[in-house]
């Protein structure tokens, strides 16, 4: 364990963090990269001037000592970060934009706060754009609801199990599929992860048509579900 050798005397910099943070946010996150990661953004953020203040996924990836504590090897800090940026996004924490340029896209990160809110509105309107060093923007793409986002909103609170089983999910099924069946598990008001699995089990086996042309009865889920799933529809 890598020792800390105290705070020194005299004048020292400080980061504000809201006392909200506190009483609401750290009481719910339940991950640790993803609280580091949440409390770099509060010190990163804090640190820099302007009127609109945001990080790219670059400013992560260069501190090699906050990303030496994320992972053993550099590829292992990489993949935790990703991770944390991603339930911190779907947590509310933080606001993701990805910006397209000539060239390749770019990833902002915003804090989740009335300037940040601003800030995502007018970018994906077109109204403003950050003055990055690189060629001229050429798109603008506004994240979708990721995988996470998505079941926080519509199932439940997101655990590490959970987190896991989704993004296995994210590699067997089409985003689309996943986005279906949640909302079919919602209008069944059967928010449970097990019964969206089944519809895309099922959808997978039997062969799936893109859409939702009306909302299937419980009668036509349950044709649609394996047995096993079938004890979580609520009668």
């Amino acid at each position: 364990m890598e020792g800390f050798s105290g705070f020194p005397d005299g004048k020292l910099g400080v980061t504000f963090v809201p006392n909200l943070f506190f009483t609401e946010l750290l009481p719910i996150i339940d991950h640790q990269p993803e609280l580091k990661v949440t409390l770099y953004a509060f010190y990163a953020l804090s640190n820099q001037e302007g009127q609109v203040r945001y990080l790219r996924l670059a400013d992560f990836l260069t501190d090699t000592r906050f990303m030496r504590g994320l992972g053993g090897t550099p590829t292992e800090a990489a993949e935790a970060l990703l991770d944390a940026l991603e339930r911190a996004v779907a947590r509310g924490s933080l606001l993701h934009v990805v910006i397209g340029t000539a060239d390749g896209n770019i990833d902002l990160y915003f804090s989740n706060t009335e300037k940040g809110r601003a800030a995502v509105e007018g970018i994906s309107k077109g109204e403003w754009r950050p003055d990055l060093e690189t060629e001229e923007i050429v798109n603008i793409l506004v994240d979708r609801p990721n995988i996470f986002v998505l079941y926080e909103q519509n199932i439940g609170p997101l655990t590490p199990l959970i987190a896991d089983e989704l993004k296995d999910a994210e590699k067997s099924y089409p985003v689309r599929w996943i986005e279906e069946a949640i909302k079919l598990a919602v209008e069944n008001n059967v928010r449970k992860w097990r019964y969206v699995l089944g519809i895309l089990r099922r959808w997978q086996q039997e062969g799936k048509q893109d859409g939702i042309s009306e909302r299937d009865s419980e009668a036509k889920l349950r044709r649609q579900i394996p047995k096993e799933y079938e004890d979580l529809i609520k009668h």
